[in-house]
């Protein structure tokens, strides 16, 4: 038998989808040794044990976490989030986020479209820089996510990618759904998933070995922008999920850039550009910032 199936069976109170996630999270043993997968096999005689951690508030919590605000008035914040912050809690990531640290900002956030995600129209991957807009108020959360709904709206991005292509301007197009044989990942189908077409343009380009892209979204797939280039040759540096292999682009690079990019500790990815309609006014908003400093050396070490 599973050993996920044995354990909710025998502690009876939990679901088995439950008993998977916390071992994937590691909070389960065997012989007091780390067990993380659900998969493998009861052994006769073993002794399991699953530790339930407490349980999370429905509703998040205020924290005093400092915000990079561009832009606010009593209907939304555009900020530029940093690497490193989560935009929601989530399993694993109970506080700490962006939205702990909006409730503290803004007193009268809590409930706009939602008590566990107050203000959230869109997110940013963890590890993934750039601009962000949040409603303050029912009304703007309603406008601005039918902005992105239909894509009613202007967003780019730049990415430091492995490798150079053929065209210098061009789209990438192909379904994106999960992974057939991993199921934390996405992956280009052939079969289902979700339609998804990103236009990208070279700005820069270091040899053969590499490129600074900047991308347009004409859909909002899940990684759609890592999983597109790393289903045509040019995976984001620093991609941990995507990027599985020594790219042969980084033989290309002198060894200080090449050790710089295969050191990078997160994608190299970063939203660089939203423009939008004030939700309430009409009026035309656009704002930009910058690459954050990891990013911004990189991409010298790879002009050096």
């Amino acid at each position: 038998m599973r050993v996920d199936r044995f354990l909710a069976d025998a502690i009876g109170s939990l679901s088995r989808s439950r008993v998977k996630a916390l071992m994937e999270t590691g909070h389960a043993t065997v012989d007091g040794a780390p067990l993380t997968d659900p998969s493998a096999a009861v052994r006769p005689g073993a002794a399991y044990r699953l530790k339930v951690p407490p349980p999370v508030p429905a509703t998040p919590l205020p924290e005093n976490i400092a915000l990079d605000i561009l832009f606010e008035d009593k209907h939304l914040i555009v900020l530029n989030k940093p690497a490193g912050l989560v935009v929601h809690p989530a399993p694993g990531n109970a506080d700490g986020t962006l939205v702990n640290a909006l409730l503290h900002h803004a007193d009268d956030l809590s409930g706009i479209g939602g008590e566990a995600r107050p203000g959230i129209v869109h997110r940013l991957d963890k590890e993934t820089s750039g601009i962000m807009v949040v409603a303050k108020s029912q009304p703007a959360h309603i406008a601005l996510s039918e902005a992105f709904a239909t894509r009613d709206l202007d967003r780019e991005y730049l990415a430091l990618c492995w490798g150079l292509p053929a065209q210098m301007q061009g789209e990438i197009e192909g379904n994106i759904g999960r992974h057939p044989t991993d199921r934390k990942r996405m992956a280009v189908v052939e079969r289902g998933g979700k339609s998804a077409l990103t236009h990208y343009w070279v700005e820069e380009a270091f040899g053969t070995a590499g490129c600074l892209m900047r991308l347009k979204l004409a859909t909002g797939r899940t990684h759609q922008i890592r999983v597109h280039l790393s289903h045509v040759g040019h995976p984001v540096m620093g991609d941990p999920v995507y990027l599985r292999r020594i790219p042969a682009a980084a033989a290309g690079l002198a060894k200080p850039a090449r050790e710089a990019a295969m050191a990078f500790p997160r994608q190299a990815l970063h939203a660089a550009t939203l423009g939008f309609r004030h939700p309430m006014t009409g009026q035309a908003l656009r704002f930009s910032a910058d690459p954050p400093a990891d990013m911004a050396l990189l991409l010298e070490c790879l002009r050096a």
